[in-house]
């Protein structure tokens, strides 16, 4: 896996010295720009063609193709180094200056927020979420799934067996053989109760010896898992009640569905956030709905790149520190961003950087629902 994205690197190098190289010799077979665009004919009198758009100089080597994989994600030419600087420290100027028309220097939002969203899935699919938290998740979701399929086998065989003991014609010798099969079976039901309870008990004791930490994820799971299964919980909502089973039979393909949609429906974060904005400038004629989605977009696609690059430094030694760091990191990104993009003052950029951040607590708890919901509804 490594090697596969030292390659990728290698070859978006190449590509970019590779046009590097060949922009200062030119792309025409002598060296010499052509005299008109290879794209639509016109009369070239620089180094693009001003009716197209499209370079003087085009390129056919080896080298180009890494170039071109770039450019075609997202236009890469300087672009990078004049956003990411101004997302990171001066987020508020950067979405100012490209509301306000200066948009040929900086990467577009929603070109940055697809990309982001792309490096953060291709990230977790390499290494993983992180974290005891995901891991003992997964681990619960995994056991539940296993210890329901268990227990429907042995209820299916169970009313297998009721079903043939309500036979009037059936002999003796073979109703006391069902009654036999039917109490180990109830046995073995009980007997992997009895083993669940002991494997949180176990847990529990070696929290107990330890120090204080928080409740085990599995038990957390189990324990809701147990309570929805034996007091069968009908909200009345065939729908709602249709997703619960699928949730608590199968935890983990409930869990694989949410990783997997999460990236699909990431878009949805957008207009989700979009009317808290509104709530912060209520009536205001000075900033428009585009305004507000240039400001969430960049806002976001800087949280997305924030967390790629903490999940990346928890590989090493700093991973604690840049986790820190980027707690307290980004509800100050918040405030900046407001300051430099709306022109608040600082009382105002305050106040508003606050709710922004519950508002955004709120935005991310409505897409786990709606991930939720697609994931038991699927």
């Amino acid at each position: 896996m490594s090697g596969d994205i030292e390659g990728i690197g290698a070859a978006v190098t190449a590509g970019l010295a590779a046009r590097a190289v060949e922009s200062a010799h030119g792309g025409a077979a002598h060296g010499d720009a052509p005299l008109r665009c290879l794209n639509c004919g016109t009369s070239l009198a620089g180094s693009h063609c001003h009716h197209c758009g499209q370079r003087a100089d085009v390129h056919r080597s080896f080298g180009a193709i890494g170039h071109d994989l770039v450019h075609a994600i997202f236009h890469f030419e300087g672009k990078i180094w004049n956003t990411l600087p101004l997302l990171a420290w001066r987020p508020g100027d950067l979405t100012r200056r490209y509301i306000h028309g200066e948009r040929a220097r900086f990467i577009s939002p929603l070109a940055l927020f697809l990309f982001a969203v792309f490096l953060t899935y291709a990230v977790l699919a390499m290494i993983g979420s992180g974290g005891e938290l995901g891991s003992a998740l997964a681990k619960a979701a995994d056991e539940q799934t296993r210890t329901t399929a268990i227990k429907d086998s042995i209820q299916l065989e169970v009313d297998r067996i009721d079903g043939e003991l309500a036979k009037a014609d059936l002999a003796d010798e073979r109703r006391r053989a069902l009654e036999a099969e039917r109490e180990a079976l109830q046995q073995s039901a009980t007997s992997l109760g009895v083993a669940r309870a002991r494997s949180q008990s176990e847990r529990a004791a070696d929290r107990a010896e330890g120090p204080p930490v928080l409740d085990d994820p599995r038990d957390q799971l189990a324990t809701s898992a147990d309570f929805i299964s034996q007091n069968k919980i009908d909200t009345g909502v065939p729908f709602i009640d249709n997703g619960m089973n699928k949730a608590f039979a199968n935890p983990a393909l409930v869990l694989y569905k949410l990783q997997a949609n999460a990236y699909k429906f990431a878009w949805s974060l957008i207009p989700l956030s979009l009317p808290f904005m509104w709530l912060l400038y209520p009536f205001s004629r000075r900033f428009h709905t585009y305004d507000h989605f240039v400001f969430v977009t960049y806002s976001i696609s800087f949280m997305l790149l924030l967390f790629v690059v903490v999940r990346l430094l928890n590989l090493t030694i700093f991973g604690e520190l840049a986790t820190f760091f980027a707690i307290l990191y980004a509800p100050f990104h918040m405030y900046r961003q407001l300051r430099g993009a709306y022109r608040s003052s600082r009382f105002g950029a305050f106040v508003r950087a606050n709710l922004l951040v519950c508002f955004s607590l709120f935005a991310v708890i409505s897409f786990l629902f709606l991930l939720l919901a697609v994931g038991v509804s699927g």
